[in-house]
């Protein structure tokens, strides 16, 4: 979700009992990788995301038009925000780095699994790759529960995540030539 609202406010709204505490909503920023791209912006967190309130002739003030963000940029916003929640004994996730390449994928990925431990989360993905490290996997099919188990379990098994998981791995072999 987004919100045409500052960068502060879009991260504090994730925890209203800490909406004013700039320490928890940096430290979540930081988190989710976003702090820089923030910190960068004209008026840094006080930064209005959004140009929808903007609408001068000329853009000579800088310090006061809105900035829009990409979609991974948002993205990163948005995981920020519900890792204000940094008490919570429960965190659900769902596809919180599809729209990031591969790189920031996976920074992501490790912050989120030593941001995790020692709690319980769900994390909903279609990209399997995400899923691997998991305790537990759960593979819904039709709207069903068909296979439970770890990644090594699911694979040995050689039902519809190991389809899957070895369908997606394709693309990252070298062509075959014949």
């Amino acid at each position: 979700m987004s919100y045409d609202l500052p960068a502060r406010d879009n991260i504090g709204l994730g925890d209203l009992s800490r909406y004013d505490d700039m320490n928890a909503i940096r430290a979540a920023a930081v988190r989710a990788d976003i702090d820089n791209a923030i910190a960068a912006m004209p008026r840094g967190y006080d930064t209005m995301l959004s140009r929808i309130f903007f609408f001068a002739e000329d853009d000579e003030d800088e310090q006061e038009a809105g900035v829009s963000f990409s979609g991974g940029q948002w993205q990163r916003l948005a995981l920020a925000r519900s890792l204000m929640r940094d008490r919570a004994s429960l965190l659900i996730l769902d596809e919180p780095s599809s729209g990031l390449d591969a790189e920031a994928e996976h920074h992501i990925h490790q912050t989120l699994t030593e941001f995790r431990s020692g709690r319980t989360s769900i994390l909903i993905s279609h990209r399997l790759g995400t899923l691997r490290n998991a305790d537990h996997i759960v593979v819904l099919d039709g709207g069903r529960i068909t296979e439970r188990g770890d990644h090594d379990d699911l694979m040995a098994c050689g039902g519809v995540y190991a389809r899957l998981f070895t369908l997606q791995g394709q693309g990252y072999q070298p062509a075959t030539v014949q």
